[in-house]
């Protein structure tokens, strides 16, 4: 017999407690969410690479070296973020931040990527970092093990689009996410190209169901995009502590509609 993907065979099981009319709309997920397990992938694979030339570059003292690889390297966690988050103790190793800790920027369990940006921005020093960066190789390699044999659940892949954009506005906005090097502008990209991904892949679902609305999300993502831009440099993006309040601002105002527009897409399709 010929073996059914773990994804079709979940939804094909949720399709008979559901009803046929149910079951064929989870049925038309099928290719976006394979398509989906696709791009995450690719984006894993490249966040592995990326990572080891970071921890590279750390290990080796080279300071300037890997300023200049962190933002890129964790673009490809920000992109996939939602997924990512489904393995807790994976994403607190590799993504936490330094007030989830009792001493913070001290505690000797502060780990992942911001512990080692701590450590090239604000101690100056790769020395502590060293073993850091380390296991965040081992972190991220591990992340990739796991994806691969995960059943991408619908809901939370289209409902990730939301996510993605949403902590950008309640939180990231403020530059609490990289606030020692000031990469911030990295991260909002990935977090948007990761959000556009997801209702690229589910386009002509998403269209099926509320037409008005897709062309109000394409319209808010170019709007988004264009605020952007304007913070583009050669190397990458400019230091989020350049930008005025005003900028902030801006931006702010560019991200609240989208968010709305994307906190709709789950009930649009049905996944609510």
């Amino acid at each position: 017999m010929k073996k059914i993907p773990a994804i079709v065979g979940g939804l094909i099981g949720l399709g008979f407690m559901m009803g046929a009319a149910r079951a064929e709309a989870q049925l038309d997920l099928v290719q976006p969410l394979t398509q989906y397990k696709v791009y995450v992938t690719g984006e894993v694979d490249k966040l592995v690479a990326e990572t080891k030339k970071f921890a590279a570059a750390v290990k080796a003292g080279k300071i300037e070296e890997a300023k200049a690889l962190y933002g890129p390297t964790r673009q490809h966690y920000e992109r996939i973020e939602p997924i990512a988050e489904l393995f807790d103790d994976l994403d607190k190793a590799i993504d936490s931040r330094a007030d989830d800790y009792e001493a913070k920027e001290k505690d000797p369990g502060f780990p992942g990527f911001h512990r080692i940006e701590y450590a090239l921005w604000s101690e100056k020093s790769t020395k502590a970092a060293m073993p850091v960066a380390e296991k965040l190789v081992e972190n991220v390699d591990e992340l990739k093990k796991r994806l691969k044999e995960l059943t991408f659940p619908p809901e939370k892949v289209v409902g990730g689009a939301a996510a993605l954009i949403e902590e950008v506005a309640k939180t990231k906005i403020s530059g609490e996410e990289d606030r020692y090097s000031g990469t911030d502008l990295y991260d909002f990209e990935a977090n948007f190209a990761g959000a556009k991904k997801i209702v690229e892949l589910f386009r002509k679902q998403i269209e099926k169901a509320d037409a008005k609305l897709l062309t109000e999300i394409e319209g808010n993502f170019s709007k988004v995009e264009k605020v952007l831009a304007k913070y583009k440099t050669k190397s990458g993006y400019e230091n989020y502590e350049k930008l005025s309040k005003e900028d902030k601002n801006a931006l702010q105002a560019a991200i609240t509609p989208l968010v709305e527009d994307l906190s709709k897409l789950r009930g649009a399709l049905g996944l609510s």
